[in-house]
């Protein structure tokens, strides 16, 4: 069963438009036929006004209602309409039709304007995509090209107040870039060699030259447009029960109605009644027939649904679907991975040893760089860093293998070289390098059994952390770190955000073993982590959240929901979208259900209500679970003290 929607296609951007020009029709030859009446004009003007004023009034509905009867076999509420309008001309009644058919097809009107608002907000992201780039040549001369035509590799011309017109790297200037249009944040963020730039984004005051990594079609721009209009399309748990139940409820509508219907007839009321047409037994059926049509039970959760998903794109939150809207609204425990979630993410190597000291150090460091370089660890970029500064340089790798969690191993130059924790390389122990007090500490180890490499390294709480959890905590949601890192650095890293328990050397199985645990407890389990290393304590999460920022591909095609700009502090932002969510969708239920049974035991108990009443529910309803639903599109983050 459907509601308003269009289903086969046909619901263009704009759409409500050509829906409002015929409900308007419908209202003024409406009108015309009523002054007619009123001013006792002919007869056959009056029926022609209200015939055609049917005719601009059913004529959607005539469309839907016969796609959905001929090709799906369903019978949906623009049918049910046509039957209860068709009945009002019966007993003799047409203008009472046209009012029907009149606010029907202007609820339908509103609703388009309301998903198309949706749809808006996220067509708006691609509007600010520039259509040409000036593209530097070999000698540095510039070439205005289709940003379609760039490839990466290309070096491309950005000046100030211009849009970034493909993803890439900043390879000379400095400048500020607003990232709003994907992030939601309104503070520009400082862009120099180095840093990564998305297109879309706008250039504030320098000049930067910029090497293209991504084509156009591959842009996060258009993998966040893309994620976000698949979620759209996906339905969420309440829409799915109501989606089930439909076809049986369109059938208890018409039942329902028919059976009142005899039931009048035998009780002595009359089929028809030209003296006092609200008493007929046709009436009262076809009365009955338009409250209980479920049009705004069926749009009670697309409509916040779609709403919150615009709304979260906005402020650089993706939801994958609407089931994840609303399962995120019932999470009571966050489980986070530590490195580049909790912390920065970029840790910065403190110390670079070689054991024993007679050991050639050049050798060594150019093995742990070249088994570092081919691993996506968030460790490896400083590692690799460190070791080009100290001259070691990139070797080929034979025989490479990786264990999940522990490390990775390789053959250069006839030795076979370990790579990763103390453990799992067979390093010995030795004391720790000197450090700041309250560092977040972490170790590399390299060995190919003679020599021992060991890289220090020093992260950084993100800024955000610490109130993030305070605010969860304030929310009554439980927090857990899980972490393959050392005791030692979880330790210092837990103490500093605040975090309610944690577990250290975990592999990425014992990730998932503890969420698991944590879910035989009875609690709705969020995970958040970059998508990679963490992806079977994502899957075994009743919530995966990555942070996009960092290994976005993998992050948006493993998460329900991804925090595009990698801010920890939107994570709180996202739970109180999804419970708003939540609260729009039970009030547009009990909007809904409660009008239609109300209205329907005013019918059945109370003679004489006029179609009109009835009418003037059931639409107004409609247009009341629309516009609660699109409220959300307003939603704005609370920031927790």
């Amino acid at each position: 069963m459907s509601g308003h929607p269009h289903h086969h296609g046909h619901d263009h951007a704009g759409e409500w438009r050509t829906l409002a020009a015929l409900a308007g029709a419908c209202g003024l030859l409406g009108l015309g036929a009523l002054a007619t009446e009123l001013s006792a004009g002919p007869a056959w003007l009056r029926w022609a006004l209200a015939a055609a004023a049917s005719g601009a009034g059913a004529w959607e509905a005539a469309g839907e209602g016969w796609h959905a009867l001929r090709w799906h076999r369903r019978i949906d509420v623009h049918l049910l309409m046509l039957l209860a309008a068709a009945g009002a001309w019966i007993v003799g009644q047409p203008l009472e039709g046209v009012l029907l058919l009149f606010l029907f097809s202007t609820a339908g009107a509103i609703e388009h304007y309301a998903m198309d608002r949706t749809r808006g907000a996220i067509d708006a992201l691609l509007d600010r995509s520039p259509k040409q780039a000036r593209r530097l040549g070999p000698d540095g001369t510039e070439t205005e090209v289709a940003v379609a035509a760039l490839v990466p590799g290309d070096l491309i011309a950005i000046l100030p107040g211009e849009l970034v017109p493909a993803d890439g790297v900043v390879r000379e200037g400095e400048s500020a870039v607003d990232e709003s249009t994907l992030t939601g944040e309104a503070k520009p963020a400082a862009k120099r060699r180095g840093d990564p730039v998305a297109g879309g984004t706008l250039n504030d005051w320098g000049r930067l030259v910029v090497q293209v990594t991504r084509a156009e079609q591959d842009s996060a721009l258009r993998r966040i447009v893309k994620l976000i209009r698949e979620a759209q399309e996906s339905k969420a748990p309440a829409q799915r029960a109501i989606d089930r139940w439909g076809d049986a409820y369109a059938i208890f509508t018409l039942s329902a109605s028919a059976l009142f219907l005899v039931t009048l007839l035998l009780t002595g009321h009359p089929f028809r009644d030209a003296g006092d047409p609200a008493n007929s037994a046709l009436y009262r059926a076809m009365t009955l027939l338009v409250v209980l049509s479920p049009c705004a039970l069926v749009l009670s959760v697309p409509s916040a649904v779609l709403a919150a998903i615009a709304a979260g794109a906005r402020q650089g939150i993706l939801f994958r679907g609407g089931a994840a809207v609303e399962r995120l609204a019932d999470v009571d425990c966050v489980c986070f991975d530590k490195t580049g979630t909790l912390t920065a993410g970029t840790p910065v190597v403190a110390a670079l040893e070689v054991l024993p000291a007679s050991a050639d150090r050049r050798r060594a460091l150019s093995a742990l760089l070249s088994l570092e370089a081919g691993t996506t660890h968030p460790f490896a970029a400083g590692v690799v860093a460190a070791c080009r500064a100290e001259g070691a340089l990139q070797q080929e790798v034979q025989g490479l293998s990786n264990s999940p969690g522990q490390g990775v191993s390789g053959s250069l130059d006839g030795a076979r070289w370990s790579v990763g924790t103390r453990e799992f390389t067979g390093a010995r122990e030795i004391p720790g390098a000197a450090v700041p007090a309250g560092a977040i500490v972490s170790e590399v180890w390299a060995s190919d059994g003679a020599v021992t490499v060991r890289a220090t390294l020093v992260d950084e709480i993100r800024p955000g952390s610490a109130p993030t959890l305070a605010a969860l905590h304030a929310r009554q949601i439980r927090t857990v770190m899980l972490t393959g890192d050392r005791e030692e650095a979880a330790a210092v890293a837990a103490r500093q955000v605040g975090v309610q328990s944690y577990g250290a050397a975990l592999t990425p199985d014992a990730k998932m073993a503890a969420i698991r645990r944590l879910s035989a407890e009875g609690r709705v389990v969020a995970m958040v982590g970059d998508g990679v290393n963490d992806a079977p304590g994502l899957a075994a999460a009743d919530v995966a959240i990555g942070m996009g920022g960092r290994g976005s591909d993998a992050a948006l095609e493993s998460s329900d929901v991804v925090l595009a700009d990698d801010r920890i502090e939107r994570l709180v932002d996202a739970i109180e979208l999804s419970r708003a969510a939540r609260r729009a969708i039970r009030v547009n239920i009990l909007i809904s259900i409660g009008a239609a049974l109300g209205m329907a035991a005013y019918v059945v108990f109370r003679p004489g209500v006029p179609l009109s009443l009835g009418v003037g529910v059931h639409e107004g309803s409609t247009v009341l679970v629309c516009l609660n639903g699109l409220r959300l599109l307003a939603h704005r983050p609370r920031r927790a003290a």
